[in-house]
């Protein structure tokens, strides 16, 4: 289980938007955490991955988000930034 853990965060590493795909496609809990609504969820394929990827790991059906889950969707947003960041360089 560790192994299969680890190629998770591989893949979300190099291909956050494969991910949010594949997990939109397969995975019961994108309904759970967006809550049937499109809008949201697709600009965070299109403008911020990491965050959309962060929040949905984060997120908890009885508190949704709280606590030091802010940590992680604040990774998620340094991660998307410093990417911006880099496109704009080049």
């Amino acid at each position: 289980m560790l192994l299969f853990g680890c190629l998770i965060a591989i893949m979300i590493a190099f291909a956050p938007r494969l991910v949010l795909i594949l997990a939109w496609i397969f995975s019961d809990r994108w309904d759970l955490v967006w809550g049937g609504t499109l809008i949201w969820p697709l600009l965070g394929i299109i403008f911020a991955p990491y965050t959309t990827v962060m929040y949905m790991l984060a997120w908890n059906p009885a508190t949704g988000i709280s606590g030091f889950d802010w940590f992680w969707i604040g990774l998620g947003v340094l991660l998307d930034i410093m990417k911006w960041a880099q496109i704009a360089n080049n």
